[in-house]
């Protein structure tokens, strides 16, 4: 199982970037634990500076927009 976090305010973007995230994982079989992360020390304390951002297994791997479904893909394996 991997453990996401959607980083952001709950603004649309963050809001898209989560529900396209747990599509993603739906349709590959993937077992996930979607967390969304509001608090900005929180969002800080991962060095991201431009939501949304996601963290994967502890990992920063995307910040700033809304990601594509193939680079979603990517890191879902």
């Amino acid at each position: 199982m991997k453990t996401i976090k959607v980083l952001g305010s709950g603004c649309r973007n963050c809001q898209t970037t989560a529900q396209l995230i747990a599509e993603v994982a739906k349709a590959k079989g993937v077992d996930i634990a979607l967390e969304k992360v509001e608090s900005m020390a929180e969002i800080v304390g991962f060095g991201v500076m431009s939501t949304p951002g996601v963290v994967i297994d502890g990992h920063v791997v995307h910040a700033g927009g809304v990601p594509d479904r193939k680079k979603i893909e990517g890191w879902l394996g």
